[in-house]
């Protein structure tokens, strides 16, 4: 008999039934490459697809949950207690979309995971045969009765949305607000009334944008020439504070409006000097050949430079100037509603009746004259209080927190600051409207619709040259300033309307509608969910990362509008605390010093790792004996990873498989020291038996072949190679291993060792890392690395350990190895620093905490090495160049000279050449009891026997060729090559193993490769 997945079999010992768990598809195998390869792509689809309904923040990609979900629900068909009643089902369900399955069960666990593979394709997600064929292999495993799938932190839906797709029941909450109403429109809303509610929202929203284009109408006027606005580009202005200047200084990062290859307009400036007054700048627009042609920037990193006189203004008086504006977006008039200062026009872009493309032209006195009415129809609208209490335009404070809201450093402290008066005047008449419609069955839709038409319609939305719209707000997740800024017409058909909005809402709907199954979103906590012990088959979650987002905090923007347009609502609201009017931030699972500390407290490491830890005891409880678990992973620090791992070890948790999926794009991983991965870590778990043994610690580290036990080395060397098959590569690969090694030591209660000592995590974990890193080492160097393990003195010096382990880190997967100093934005338009922006440098970056890592347990002393080939700033170490380390290497005169002596007698020129500078400064040092830090340069006493800290490696001679290729010296370069052939092998095979590593488009890479040609054969 089969009940709830497991095959109830008799005890050997009694008559007793007892259960006899059938291992999941999940926990053997998957399809990594296709559905990593699916996933990445749905990144880059904009329209027609559910994200479309309304941002949320770090949403996970629908394959990977869907062929995640299949994976979880699914028995495999190889183990030997999978109901042979599933088998004959899948063998029968499976020709309609894979062909012919064999007669074999590893037939039929190749051709499940197959489909596994084509259902995470987007293009298969709704077709009737993809969804009949895995609905029904969920129902052959589970029965009639649908499994519930649980998602405690369900933010933009997308695990439960999959549930619901494949037959489930879902259990969906979240602590946010915002993310609880996006549930319920998602889960609930849509699958009740089906696509036909797109055409109800289209319906409802064209009479909602009739009125208020009515109602607004004097604000927004044509041109006398019959063309429509459809935006107005505008820049934050200062005052020069130079002597005998004072000119107006607009704060613009560029002067390009269109930058489309068949027709480019930009703005050019004159400056005008009348008698008696500061200089004035006037605009123009032109047409520019080439990228000289348009001026640059007049702001950067917070300093204004002045067009008139070239005068600097240091960042703390551009904020002060900003500070008494309260922000600057807003035009300041005179009695007479003259403008006097404030924001200032740039120009309009309209469309005009038979002509393709935006038209670009300067403002008019009509355009400001259109600006002050709005202002003073706001005043009296603002005066108004809604039914509920609450203002009209949202007054709630801003909060200042460095690095993600800088806004408040110029005067903008309340969510109101962020929007224009005319913005906030149409959005207030969008939100009455719809606050006022009858339509219950699209209310909540078009109060998501608004929401996502403030993210286009605030000061903070820059003007995008290439497709000639505005760009929304969260370009990154924080609310910076921005000094010029583009205002759509939200009454027009454009990008940054009401229209638009509504259409991208209204055609995320029919993907939405995937299922008549059922869905329960709730506001709930995490660690306290609303459900009886025992009722889940399938938790899935991916859980907040430390300090990753401030949730919360980015989705009051949202949730200021949204209170406003629907007031009342039981999700709108704090369960905790009835008197705070933004969403909840005290039991938010987060690491930050809040901005309310006052209120909030401080969330350190402690809180979060706590907090964890009842979350995953709280998820055991409420899982079946037979149920299995998942947690999404893409943390870039070990500490992330170890607050994971412990709160799901001491939580109750056996990890029993780990799969590294893509869910990014290349062109979005972000800049060096980040959080982001290409790869999202599922780490499948099984409840931990409360009868668990103890572990041998010798058992874990060396397996137990009369246990049939692997051991940690044969495991992350057996990973790592299907891993890399698939495709995984540098710190994927790192984090992914951690998985599986997980497996061999959260299995046990506890480990120990032989003397009664129990090992901690922290310990365990130092061991994988040292296991990964000298497995990766050995794929590296092969047999030079090896006889390193096996000598006393090694065969490779420490810095080629670290240059190797350091580049194959950088590698990427499923692209080209790159430099991580990448930064996925194309401009700085960066507000935090005095400074200006440094030039990208050169060499390559990883956090110094992975660095350490592998360091540390592989006998890497780093600060030996400070300096001499690494350099550490801020938490980042930076691997430096090879070009930066000429000077280093060969002293003043340069490789030029070294090169000349090499002619002569390349057996004994090079050590003595290398590092001459530091040789010649070198002081003797009596080595004593203290410990002061250890000078560059200096030469230990230790005994009677000096030694100095800057004997040439195999690494220097490497690059000392590669510098000899650079400067053309041939002669000498082959006298050298030839002298380190006849030393030893290893500087050929450190090289050859160095050109693999190095990213194909760097300067190393093609220096390296060039000398190798050289090498004798």
């Amino acid at each position: 008999m089969v009940k709830h997945g497991y095959c109830l079999c008799r005890d050997e010992i009694g008559e007793n039934m007892i259960p006899k768990e059938c291992k999941r598809l999940a926990e053997v195998d998957f399809p990594i490459a296709v559905v990593s390869k699916h996933s990445v792509r749905e990144k880059s689809i904009r329209h027609g697809h559910p994200s479309t309904l309304h941002l949320w923040w770090a949403r996970r990609p629908l394959a990977a949950c869907r062929a995640m979900l299949l994976a979880l629900l699914l028995p495999d068909p190889c183990d030997e207690y999978c109901p042979s009643d599933f088998k004959s089902k899948a063998r029968a369900l499976l020709p309609q979309v894979t062909g012919e399955v064999g007669f074999g069960d590893e037939d039929l666990r190749r051709s499940l995971l197959r489909f596994i593979g084509d259902f995470a394709n987007w293009d298969n997600s709704s077709k009737p045969v993809y969804l009949h064929v895995g609905r029904e292999l969920v129902k052959a495993a589970h029965g009639e009765e649908p499994p519930l799938v649980v998602d405690p932190f369900a933010g933009g839906g997308s695990i439960p949305l999959e549930a619901l797709r494949l037959g489930c029941e879902t259990f969906a909450s979240d602590l946010n607000p915002v993310a609880c109403l996006i549930l319920k429109v998602m889960l609930e809303d849509i699958p009740r009334h089906g696509p036909k509610l797109a055409d109800e929202l289209r319906r409802v929203g064209k009479q909602i944008k009739e009125a208020a284009e009515k109602e607004l109408a004097e604000f927004y006027p044509p041109d006398p020439d019959g063309a429509k606005p459809i935006a107005y580009l505008w820049a934050r202005t200062v005052r020069c504070e130079s002597p005998n200047c004072g000119a107006e200084i607009p704060l613009m990062r560029s002067f390009w409006l269109c930058k489309k290859a068949n027709r480019k307009r930009a703005l050019k400036y004159q400056v005008m000097r009348p008698d008696g007054e500061p200089p004035r700048v006037e605009f123009e627009l032109f047409e520019p050949k080439t990228e000289k042609d348009v001026p640059g920037g007049t702001v950067t990193r917070a300093k204004a430079s002045c067009l008139a006189c070239g005068t600097v203004l240091p960042p703390e008086r551009v904020r002060a100037q900003l500070s008494e504006q309260r922000g600057g977006a807003d035009v300041v008039f005179d009695a007479n509603g003259k403008r006097i200062g404030g924001a200032r026009l740039l120009a309009v872009a309209s469309l005009k009746t038979g002509m393709q493309g935006r038209y670009y032209r300067l403002p008019n006195e009509k355009d400001y004259e259109a600006v002050w009415r709005a202002m003073k129809r706001l005043g009296k609208v603002a005066a108004q209080k809604l039914p509920n209490g609450l203002s009209c335009a949202p007054d709630e404070p801003l909060p200042l927190m460095s690095g993600t809201f800088n806004a408040p450093l110029y005067g903008i402290n309340c969510w109101a600051d962020l929007f224009t008066s005319r913005q906030k005047l149409s959005l207030i008449t969008f939100a009455r409207q719809i606050a006022n419609c009858d339509e219950n069955d699209t209310k909540e839709l078009l109060a998501l619709v608004l929401s996502k038409l403030s993210e286009l319609a605030n000061s903070i939305c820059a003007w995008e040259p290439f497709a000639e719209c505005p760009r929304h707000i969260f370009g990154r997740q924080a609310i910076p300033i921005a000094w010029d800024f583009a205002e759509g017409v939200l009454t027009s058909d454009s990008s940054g309307s009401f229209e638009v909005s509504c259409n991208n809402v209204a055609n995320g709907i029919p993907p939405a509608a995937v299922s008549p199954f059922g869905a329960f979103p709730q506001l709930a906590d995490a660690s306290d969910l609303p459900l009886p012990d025992e009722t889940a088959a399938v938790w899935f979650t991916d859980p907040p990362y430390y300090f990753a987002v401030p949730y919360a905090d980015l989705s009051d923007f949202f949730f200021v509008w949204l209170r406003r347009v629907l007031p009342g609502h039981p999700l709108l609201r704090d369960p905790f605390d009835p008197s705070n009017q933004l969403t909840p931030k005290e039991y938010e699972l987060c690491e930050m010093a809040h901005w309310d500390r006052e209120r909030y407290g401080y969330k350190d490491k402690a809180f979060f790792e706590n907090g964890m830890q009842r979350i995953f005891g709280e998820s055991r409880r409420i899982l079946r004996d037979d149920g299995v678990g998942c947690v999404v992973f893409a943390h870039k620090t070990t500490e992330g990873w170890e607050a994971l791992l412990s709160g799901m070890i001491q939580g109750g948790w056996v990890i029993t498989s780990s799969w590294p999926i893509a869910t990014e794009m290349g062109s979005r991983l972000r800049a060096r020291d980040s959080a982001a991965l290409a790869t999202s870590v599922h780490l499948v778990c099984r409840p931990r038996p409360e009868d668990a043994v103890i572990g041998d610690w010798n058992d874990v580290l060396h397996g137990n072949k009369k246990k049939n036990l692997q051991g940690l080395s044969e495991r992350v060397g057996d990973w790592m190679e299907r891993l890399q098959g698939e495709g995984v590569r540098g710190a994927d690969l790192v984090f992914a291993c951690i998985g599986p090694a997980l497996e061999i030591f959260s299995r046990y209660s506890k480990v120990e060792t032989a003397e009664g000592r129990e090992v901690k995590l922290a310990e365990y974990l130092e061991k994988v890392w040292e296991v990964v890193g000298r497995t990766a080492l050995e794929q590296i160097l092969g047999t030079v690395e090896a006889r390193a393990r096996n000598s006393a003195a090694g065969a490779v010096e420490e810095d080629a350990r670290l240059t190797a382990l350091f580049l194959w880190t950088l590698q990427s997967t499923n692209a080209e190895p790159e430099n991580s100093n990448g930064d996925e934005s194309s401009e700085d338009d960066s507000d935090e620093e005095d400074e200006a922006p440094q030039k990208k440098q050169k060499g390559f970056s990883l956090v110094f905490d992975i660095v350490r890592r592998f360091a540390q347990p592989l006998g890497i002393h780093l600060p030996d090495w400070e300096g001499r080939i690494i350099e550490t700033k801020k938490g980042v170490v930076r691997l430096l160049s090879v070009t930066e380390r000429a000077k280093q290497l060969f002293g003043e005169d340069g490789a030029q000279a070294v090169a000349d002596r090499l002619d002569r007698d390349p057996l004994d020129t090079l050590q003595p050449m290398l590092f001459p500078e530091l040789e010649k400064s070198a002081v003797p040092r009596v080595k004593g009891r203290g410990r002061g830090r250890r000078k560059k340069g200096t030469v230990e006493v230790s005994g009677d026997s000096l030694e100095t800290r800057h004997e040439a490696t195999t690494l220097d001679r490497v690059h000392a060729a590669m510098l000899l290729q650079a400067s053309g010296r041939a002669n000498a370069l082959r006298a050298l090559l030839k002298a380190e052939q006849d030393r030893s092998p290893d500087f050929l095979r450190l090289a050859n193993a160095l050109s693999a590593l190095y990213p194909k488009v760097s300067e190393e890479k093609r220096l390296l490769d060039a000398m190798l040609l050289g090498v004798p054969r």
